[in-house]
């Protein structure tokens, strides 16, 4: 099934090629109750939910080129249009309410006031950057970002809009999930080769760490309480754990093993990991807990089958996971 794997890495991201079956999960890796919302804008790719103060659930658009919300609470939705040719990638909701979003295909970060359903362009500093990825605030409420194909990492000043960017010292490495730490740092993983990075803060230097398989490739990453990184390796069908503080790797093959393409990933507010198996079809939520190194969730997405889920978040007020769908639903997972 490794050829399966390498060979579904190289078809472009809209692919929805049929995928292999999985058969239910066992009653040892009890299921959780998702619930989806189809997205009355077909074949638009809704992606990258984020949920702000009020509980309204944030969303892009990347093939419907723009921003909307849902309110879980009676499945209304409101669409914003934005600038053509934006396409854009993710967002994430400021404390003050403002809505800031990656154009992929445009090269730039833009904020959208949801009272006015105006936008505010951030252009990037130089044209190389191309198509701004994935969107992370810092305690501060200052931007981090990828950028993907352009080969960079950036910064932005939210109080100014002032754009930074910073190029990793491997070349075509592919920037791609972002998170966080306990201590304000940003970590990202290179999708395009077998490592895991940070930034300085201060000096914007990028620190590169490669991981002790050649193959490894890691695509999105979560963090927990205690500083540890979480990466899902694509190829490999690997979850792994990286130690900032003693550099030692750890890894755990998901329960699809190679055919699983964990994409979508994030941690909960009891420091388990969640990811789906995009490799398979229906997707699969599937959850893991780092005190007992084990699998102990897996729930196929079995109302739209998922398709390709690609981001998703965990929302600690109402401990639910959510995500966008190429199947063109929001989905929401309820977490015990």
């Amino acid at each position: 099934m490794k050829s399966l794997a390498l060979l579904l890495l190289l078809l472009p991201a809209s692919d929805t090629a049929p995928r292999p079956s999985i058969s239910p999960a066992s009653p040892a890796t009890a299921p959780v109750q998702i619930t989806e919302w189809t997205v009355p804008w077909e074949k638009t790719r809704p992606r990258d939910p984020y949920v702000d103060k009020n509980g309204i659930v944030w969303f892009v658009g990347q093939a419907g080129n723009y921003v909307a919300w849902l309110n879980p609470a009676n499945g209304e939705f409101k669409r914003f249009e934005i600038e053509d040719g934006t396409n854009p990638h993710n967002l994430i909701v400021a404390a003050d309410g403002m809505v800031w979003y990656s154009g992929n295909r445009n090269g730039r970060i833009a904020k959208l006031d949801p009272a006015t359903g105006k936008s505010t362009i951030y252009m990037m500093p130089d044209k190389a950057v191309k198509d701004p990825h994935t969107l992370i605030q810092d305690k501060s409420g200052n931007i981090w970002f990828t950028a993907q194909f352009s080969n960079y990492v950036g910064h932005v000043v939210t109080s100014s809009g002032q754009v930074h960017v910073i190029k990793p010292p491997t070349s075509d490495s592919r920037p791609y999930g972002i998170v966080m730490d306990p201590k304000n740092r940003p970590w990202f993983v290179e999708f395009g080769t077998n490592r895991i990075a940070t930034i300085d803060p201060s000096t914007l230097k990028v620190t590169e760490y490669p991981l002790p398989n050649e193959k490894t490739r890691p695509r999105r990453i979560a963090v927990t309480s205690d500083g540890i990184l979480w990466y899902g390796d694509y190829t490999r069908g690997m979850l792994g754990r990286f130690d900032p503080n003693t550099k030692a790797v750890k890894e755990w093959p998901l329960p699809s093993a190679a055919m699983s393409l964990p994409y979508a990933m994030t941690s909960d507010d009891r420091d388990r990991i969640w990811l789906v198996e995009t490799g398979v079809q229906p997707n699969r939520l599937v959850g893991f807990d780092p005190k007992s190194e084990s699998w102990f969730s897996i729930t196929p997405v079995s109302k739209s089958g998922g398709l390709t889920i690609r981001h998703m978040i965990f929302n600690k007020p109402t401990r639910s996971i959510w995500f966008g769908t190429d199947a063109n639903t929001i989905g929401r997972a309820a977490v015990p």
